[in-house]
Formats: C-alpha cells, sequence, structure tokens
C-alpha cells in the first residue's frame, strides 16, 4: 500500500531513510558527498532541466535532514535551487473574458485598475492594483485568477513573499511552523529541518551504554497513519528501534484537560495552549491577546515533564505530526523535558533504514489515556475534553461556551473577535492545521478519513474516565 500523499513527501523519505541508514552503521561522514548520486542516480530520467540539477537539490535535502542551517531559528526553510518554477503574477485576466458588458469587475476594483481594449476585453494595471481580489470574485466567467504560489497561498498568517531572486521568502516574524507550505509546494522547496540524527544518537547510546533509556511520547493522530499496517505493530515497531517504552501524548492531553478546565473556571475566559503553532500566533501576531493563553504546558511537554520527574536520566522523544513541536521542544519551558521531535514521516524513515517491515511483527498495545485524552488528535476534541473535565470535577456550575476553530483562519476570526469584546464563547480551542493533528504537514496520509480513525481509537478506551487515566499514571 501506498504510504505517502504525493511523491514530493516520499522523496524527502528517501532522503531522510538514507541519512538514517548510514548514521546507524556510522558511514554517514563517509557517504555524505555521495548520498544524491545514491538517490538521483546519473541515468534517471529527471523532471528538472537534467539530473544534476536534481542531485544539488538532493544534497540541499540531505543538509536539513541533518538538521539544517544552525543560524536560522526557523523550523521551515526554502531550498532555493528548488524553488524556480510557479508562475507568478498577482491576478490576471484570462482567455475566458468574454467582454461582457456587465463590466462588474470594473465597477468593484478600488483602485481603477482595470480598462478594456477595443475587444471590450479586461486588462488589469499592475502599477494600480493591491491585489484585493474583487474583479475575481465578481467575474461571472471566473475569467480573473489569482496566481500565487501554492506555499503563499497555502499560508495564511501571510509570511511568505517573493525574494529578489523570485524564489520564496519566509519572514520569521509572521511565520507559525505550521507546516502548511511544506506539504502544499509542488516542488518540495519547503521542508523542515529534520532531529532524526539526535534521535539515532539517543538510542544508539541508550543501547549500549544502559546510561539512560528513551521514552517515546506518541501522539494519539498516529491512529490515523501507516494504514498498511496494525497499530499494535507500529507500537512493536517503534520499541524495535530501541525505546524503552512508549506514553501516549492522550495521557498528558488527559492531565491538560482537568488543570486546563479549572483554569478556565478561575479566569472565564481562555485560548488553549495544545496547538504550539496556535500559541506562536498569538505571541507573533496578537500579542494583546497572550495574557489568555492557558499557563498549562501543552499535552507531549506536560507527559513528558511526568517521566523526566520518574526517570531523570531519561531521554523523551515526541513522535507526531506537527512541524511546529520542533519549534516548541527548544522553548525555554519545554527544553528541559522533551529532548527531540520526529515526525510520522521520519518515523517511517528510521523503519526502513533498520530494515524493519512492521506488518510481519506482533501487535503490541498503548493503554495509557482516556477517550477524551485521544481525542485531542482531531478539532472539538479538546473542548469535548474541557466539558468532561469540568463534570468530573462537578464544576457543573460553570457554563462552558468553546469555539473549536478549525485551522489558523478560523483561529485567526475568533481571536478578533475576542480581542475586541465581541466573542460569545468563552474558550477558544485553537488548531492551526485544518482538521487539528490529524491533517499536520509530518503526517504521512492526510484526510477526512483521518477523524474516524481517531474516534475509532478513541472508543477503545471509552470506559475510562478521564480521572482514571491520570489517577494511575503507571508509565511502565
Amino acid at each position: 500500500m501506498r504510504k505517502f500523499d504525493t511523491k514530493v513527501q516520499h522523496l524527502k523519505y528517501k532522503v531522510l531513510r538514507t541519512v538514517a541508514s548510514l548514521a546507524w552503521e556510522d558511514k554517514l561522514k563517509d557517504y555524505l558527498l555521495d548520498i544524491p548520486d545514491m538517490i538521483i542516480p546519473g541515468k534517471e530520467p529527471s523532471i528538472r532541466c537534467c539530473v544534476y540539477k536534481e542531485r544539488a537539490i538532493v544534497k540541499e535535502r540531505v543538509k536539513l535532514a541533518m538538521g539544517g542551517n544552525k543560524t536560522n531559528p526557523n523550523i521551515i526553510e526554502v531550498i532555493d535551487i528548488a524553488c524556480d518554477e510557479c508562475p507568478m503574477g498577482g491576478y490576471e485576466v484570462t482567455g475566458a473574458c468574454r467582454g461582457c458588458m456587465a463590466h462588474r469587475c470594473e465597477d468593484v476594483c478600488p483602485k481603477h485598475a482595470i480598462s478594456f481594449d477595443n475587444n471590450h476585453v479586461a486588462h488589469i494595471d499592475k502599477t494600480k492594483c493591491v491585489e484585493c481580489g474583487q474583479c475575481a470574485k465578481v467575474c461571472p466567467y471566473s475569467a480573473i485568477t489569482n496566481h500565487k504560489r501554492p506555499c503563499e497561498m497555502a499560508c495564511k498568517v501571510n509570511a511568505i513573499t517573493t525574494s529578489e531572486t523570485h524564489s520564496a521568502k519566509i519572514d520569521n516574524n509572521k511565520c507559525i511552523e505550521c507546516g502548511a507550505c511544506v506539504y502544499q509546494c509542488p516542488w518540495g522547496a519547503m521542508m523542515d529541518k529534520s532531529f532524526i540524527l539526535n534521535v539515532i544518537d539517543y538510542l544508539k547510546n541508550s543501547n549500549n551504554n544502559k546510561e539512560y533509556k528513551v521514552y517515546a511520547v506518541i501522539a494519539p493522530s498516529i491512529s490515523s497513519q501507516f494504514r498498511y499496517a496494525k497499530l499494535g505493530q507500529v507500537i512493536s515497531g517503534i520499541k524495535k528501534l530501541g525505546f524503552h517504552t512508549l506514553v501516549e501524548a492522550a495521557l498528558g492531553a488527559d492531565m491538560v484537560a482537568y488543570s486546563e478546565s479549572r483554569e478556565l473556571v478561575e479566569k472565564g475566559f481562555l485560548t488553549s495552549s495544545c496547538c504550539p503553532a496556535f500559541v506562536s500566533y498569538i505571541e507573533k501576531q496578537m500579542p494583546e491577546m497572550k495574557e489568555h493563553i492557558s499557563h498549562n504546558l501543552s499535552p507531549a511537554a506536560t507527559i513528558a515533564k511526568y517521566i523526566k520527574s520518574i526517570d531523570k536520566t531519561s531521554k523523551v522523544v515526541f513522535i507526531g505530526p506537527c512541524t511546529a513541536k520542533k519549534k516548541e521542544f527548544q522553548r525555554e519551558e519545554v527544553k528541559d523535558y522533551i529532548d527531540s521531535v520526529i515526525t510520522f514521516e521520519e518515523l517511517q524513515a528510521l523503519f526502513d533504514s533498520r530494515g524493519f517491515d512492521i506488518t510481519e511483527l506482533g501487535e503490541d498495545v498503548l493503554d495509557n489515556a482516556s477517550y477524551y485524552g485521544r481525542i485531542f488528535a482531531r478539532v472539538g476534541g479538546l473542548s469535548d475534553a474541557v466539558a468532561q473535565a469540568l463534570k468530573e470535577q462537578e464544576l457543573n456550575d460553570f457554563d462552558l461556551k468553546a469555539v473549536s476553530c478549525d485551522g489558523i483562519a478560523e483561529c485567526k476570526v475568533a481571536l478578533l473577535k475576542a480581542s475586541k469584546g465581541k466573542l460569545q464563547e468563552n474558550f477558544i480551542e485553537g488548531m492551526a492545521c485544518e482538521g487539528g493533528c490529524i491533517g499536520g504537514a509530518g503526517c504521512l496520509t492526510h484526510g477526512n478519513r483521518n477523524k474516524s480513525e481517531v474516534d475509532k481509537y478513541g472508543k477503545e478506551a471509552f470506559e475510562k474516565t478521564i480521572n482514571d487515566a491520570i489517577s494511575v499514571l503507571n508509565l511502565g
């Protein structure tokens, strides 16, 4: 079965798998210059101008697979040499223009940028156009289109522009590192840095020196991934890589739901702190709302903090769908608890770098969290969990009015309303990725089916209350 949505993801995976394979064998330095040739053989046809450019691009991918540019704090980087195929022109009139009598496009243009030639065909004066898009909205023939980069269209926080060399450019002051541009770029010119080598080092040192144990904190969205295998086989595969044990981030979600519900009652209004990209958006673009962010750490950081409290020599690796998590674990308030982060894409590369066919493994189980902790993975899950936590703690007098924001665009609307005192709800559940964590850029697969898989996974723990889950906290 196909493991990835796109061929771009597959190429990225091939680089990660190759780098990881060499790292396990301590041969990375010996073969570093030869990796592009391994992945793009000289006789292989190229969709670029030549295989030599393909190999040059792969070389840049290798650098990102090894941690990327250390002087650039952003997790997302642009591979300039790969970013040269996108048409750019803003709003343009296509051949579908019929030269109609209505001239609605002309009437709505606030800058009088539209005129007509002798054949009544519309033309846009680029020196006047402000890219408002009103003309495109009213054209009865849909004859006016917007030629923006796919990455720019995907970025809902306006962090991507065009550089002097016509490649994409990321404004670090706006970027929330959600990875939407990474998934949508059809050339793979946007890529997240990888910390896969750090994880391999932890596992190798743990197995050789026994100085510490490596714990894997697994995001609940894993239930919607690795569809070619059973979830229990994925769990077995992670343990076979050398992890001491696996802990559900959903258990941290249970802990957060309990604590966050109490904080909400105390303050009367709150925005969630579970999604690092949502938190980053508030801090960078709506700082006046920063005081309303929940003081709770994210579920992953919460359970990692607990692990560190019972095993002070441990190393904790978060495995999930989120590129923004790669920035979160470096934050001052989190760095003592999470040692590294990899995505599901990178986990697949780790399996294959060791030659594991997880479909041949037996099934292990994860049994830490409640139903409510597990459904944090999709939009609405956090709000449902907070409602349940209020009920279990007998805080029923508080009237929860939650708004669940599906994607950063909806988050922006809710936050703007709240900042102006016009939001009727008292709790904002912010999910930067559409669908929630199941739509994260580091997923193997993206789609509506993922929600039902998460709900199915959650129902396997339906007999547990949130209190049942967090009162035991037995991690094995």
